[in-house]
């Protein structure tokens, strides 16, 4: 039996001697009469195919690194500005003011020139000079024009007239058709703000948090600091400022990511889900081959640079295109003191992992990109190939899970040369990795908590062996046709993650589509070679480690608590009819979900639930971006301020009454947008302090003000995950296919990891982590008090739970 499986699985992967002699282009044999020489004609085409290919994709690079580089001109336009030059010149107009006349008279020193080929060389020499002058011109208008950020603090809907002057102006400037990475120049630096400004913002924040004796022992500490030590560590910073980029990207990256030691699972890494509702197919091997499919025509657009950067403002302001450069053929490597990133400019295959066995899969075939069928075909042929993993294989990616330390060693000791070497290296250099999941998720509906909670969990941490975590992108297919994504942190941010995900499940379902029976469109081709599986030699040392890492990895995520819940009661577009922000508004109701969950209950030590009366506020963090600046990434906006205290008080307080209430919450609201609006401008707290704390270490002085700043726990932590392609889905049309956003775990061991996205206009989806661990956590009650929180706020304006219209 064990002879009759291993040779089915041999021809299962090698049905044709012919195919498998496709990957040598010659054979040569040494005869008593010279050398026979035997060329393979396909495999020598495919050589061919692949090198036009690569060659194809250079000169895209070479072109789009013109176009981008002379941005907002175009290279037709240094045509117009010489012909101009030399039809000024012909006219006997000098427009040069005596400059074309002076490079006439350098080039008379050379003497290899005629008079008139003299005048045409200086006049092309002077016309590219003014050309290239009007380029740096317009940029640098355009970076100032870009630094005011006067129109974010206006009232929302009035566009007063300097605003709309201002846009022009940037409209003007900024150029046509605009490339991926166009505006990367014209961006303005991430400004550092004052010592002072920040100090009292922060002391601002951390009052309704901290008894008086404690505020005031705090205060003591922040003035001595902004007067004493803080202008030395602002000087340093100053300068890096003028030096770098973005004062804070490089140092965020480094020091909160990767520099960390402990796991990614659950700690760093996020995840993506499917849609909510649909389920185009539920053949696995379809919808990876369709969702493959989509990522790729992405990967394809992202190197031509061919999507198009996010516009603010009526199409205005744009953001910072950075984060995507690292988005594919990218992998977090390990270290023992820190992780470094490596990227691939380009990458050929990708790696899938079924049943414990890692299979290498070539995305090109005759010099184009595989079809979807032709995907499902090869995904098939993984689902179907029967061979067993080799020792230590099965569960090999534990390692990315564990702590870093020891995969760093582990990495180092085996997999530095032969087999393992090559095998981790097909890993680590994929375009992403695919999990072919052998359990069915998803939202159900007979049992719709228990399903989300599961979906979400197998997708943050899976069973801890299944998920490579430190490749960029990990996309995961589930047994029913059920999809989603888990993503490592340090390359770049949720909102980029989004952004393709959007796109995939757009194209999957609206452009490629499937069959009637479910398989995709088109035919397979069995001429491809089949996926062959990577080969490991893991010494029992190694699967030691191996067994430990997944033990660690096991108990951190048995320890999650996840709720993920739609929300439908009503959406955005209701709240917008209260005239207030819809994030102030699910910000709000979060602090007062928080506050009447830590007020009337707290765990008793047998297990049950006790009355408590004393309610709790705590330090909130919500992510928000920079990306108005060049290289920024997020803020950190406090949610949980003095105005939102006051709100919260007044809904637990009987003997308010609703108009008090309602005032007290639009306080709050304008409040929450005013720190949102400055985090997004380059004047939060969190990160200018982060910063000085960093120069302090490398000054090594220490500064008990920057230490117990940033030792303060983060008990709630939360980000909403916008829609930033809206017009993909077109929700009027197709109201069911809603997206279900993502999440992260808790980032204190007591505290709630949130994550929100509001899709159309009637429905939020929540997704709520903590840990079983901790006795003052419970995911599900905190999403209890949560809905419930919502429904009273919306009720302060007049409308019922219900009122969706």
């Amino acid at each position: 039996m064990g002879m009759e499986k291993e040779q089915k699985a041999s021809q299962l992967r090698f049905p044709k001697m012919a195919e498998a002699h496709q990957a040598v282009a010659f054979q040569f044999t040494v005869t008593p009469d010279g050398i026979d020489l035997r060329l393979s004609h396909e495999a020598l085409k495919q050589i061919y195919l692949s090198g036009l290919h690569s060659w194809k994709k250079k000169f895209i690079r070479f072109k789009n690194g013109i176009i981008t580089g002379v941005y907002p001109a175009s290279p037709s336009s240094w045509l117009i500005v010489v012909v101009g030059v030399m039809s000024t010149m012909y006219a006997k107009i000098d427009p040069s003011l005596g400059i074309i006349a002076k490079i006439n008279r350098t080039l008379d020193t050379t003497g290899c020139m005629s008079s008139q080929t003299k005048n045409v060389v200086s006049g092309v020499l002077f016309g590219t000079g003014l050309w290239v002058a009007l380029i740096i011109t317009m940029r640098y208008s355009l970076k100032v024009l870009l630094s005011y950020h006067g129109w974010m603090f206006a009232q929302h809907g009035k566009i007063s007239r300097a605003t709309r002057i201002w846009m022009g102006l940037v409209k003007i400037f900024s150029g046509r058709k605009p490339m991926l990475y166009s505006f990367q120049t014209s961006l303005p630096r991430l400004p550092v703000p004052a010592v002072k400004d920040t100090v009292d913002r922060y002391l601002e924040s951390v009052k309704p948090l901290m008894k008086e004796s404690d505020f005031k022992r705090m205060t003591v500490l922040a003035q001595d600091f902004a007067v004493s030590l803080g202008p030395k560590l602002q000087w340093y910073l100053k300068l890096k400022s003028w030096w770098a980029t973005n004062y804070v990207s490089d140092w965020w990256e480094e020091y909160v990511y990767l520099r960390g030691r402990g796991p990614l699972m659950v700690n760093s890494n996020y995840y993506a889900m499917d849609l909510l509702y649909v389920m185009p197919t539920q053949i696995q091997a379809a919808r990876a081959g369709n969702s493959i499919h989509a990522i790729l025509l992405y990967r394809r657009r992202l190197d031509r640079e061919e999507i198009k950067p996010i516009l603010l403002l009526g199409s205005t302001v744009p953001l910072c295109s950075a984060q995507w450069e690292r988005m594919f053929n990218t992998s977090r490597i390990p270290g023992e003191e820190t992780d470094t990133i490596q990227h691939m400019r380009d990458s050929k295959h990708i790696v899938v992992f079924h049943k414990g066995r890692y299979f290498k899969v070539w995305l090109y075939y005759d010099g184009r990109l595989l079809k979807p069928r032709e995907i499902e075909q090869q995904m098939q042929r993984i689902l179907d190939d029967p061979s067993e993993p080799q020792p230590g294989e099965a569960k090999l990616a534990a390692l990315t899970a564990g702590e870093r330390v020891p995969w760093a060693k582990c990495r180092q000791a085996y997999f530095g040369h032969g087999k393992n070497k090559q095998s981790l290296d097909a890993v680590e250099k994929a375009a992403f990795f695919v999990t072919l999941d052998e359990t069915e998720q998803g939202y159900r509906k007979e049992d719709p908590e228990a399903s989300m909670d599961s979906y979400a969990k197998s997708l943050l941490h899976g069973r801890c062996f299944d998920r490579w975590f430190d490749k960029s992108l990990t996309f995961i297919v589930f047994k029913n046709g059920k999809i989603g994504m888990n993503a490592e942190h340090s390359w770049a941010d949720a909102p980029i993650v989004a952004h393709l995900w959007e796109y995939v499940l757009a194209t999957d379902c609206f452009q490629l589509g499937y069959a009637e029976d479910g398989h995709c469109k088109g035919d397979p081709n069995p001429n491809i070679p089949y996926p062959t599986r990577l080969q490991w030699d893991i010494p029992e040392e190694c699967q030691q480690v191996i067994e430990t890492s997944l033990n660690s990895a096991t108990i951190l995520a048995s320890d999650v608590d996840f709720h993920s819940f739609p929300f439908h009661t009503f959406g955005k577009g209701l709240i917008k009819k209260c005239r207030t922000s819809p994030d102030a508004f699910v910000q709000l109701a979060l602090q007062l979900a928080h506050y009447k969950l830590v007020r009337n209950w707290r765990c008793s030590s047998d297990g049950g639930w006790l009355r408590q009366d004393m309610g709790k506020f705590c330090l909130t963090y919500e992510a928000s971006m920079t990306r108005l600046f060049r290289e920024g990434r997020t803020e950190t906006v406090r949610s949980c301020s003095t105005e939102s205290c006051n709100f919260v008080l007044a809904m637990v307080d009987p003997t308010q009454t609703f108009e008090q209430r309602l005032r007290l919450f639009k306080v709050a609201s304008e409040k929450h947008q005013h720190l949102y609006r400055l985090a997004m401008t380059g004047s939060g707290i969190d990160r200018h302090l982060f910063c000085l704390y960093v120069v302090s270490k490398y000054l090594a002085v220490d500064s008990p003000f920057l230490k117990e700043v940033l030792s303060e726990p983060w008990r709630l932590s939360t980000s909403q995950t916008p829609q930033q392609q809206v017009e993909l889905f077109d929700l009027e049309r197709n109201p069911e296919y809603v997206c279900s956003g993502g999440g992260f775990g808790p980032v204190a061991d007591d505290g709630y990891g949130v994550s929100y996205i509001l899709v159309g206009e009637n429905l939020i989806n929540f997704h709520i982590s903590s840990k079983f661990s901790s006795p003052e956590t419970d995911s599900h009650r905190f999403g209890k008090h949560l809905r419930q929180a919502m429904t009273d706020i919306i009720r302060l304006f007049g409308f019922s739970a219900n009122s969706k219209k």
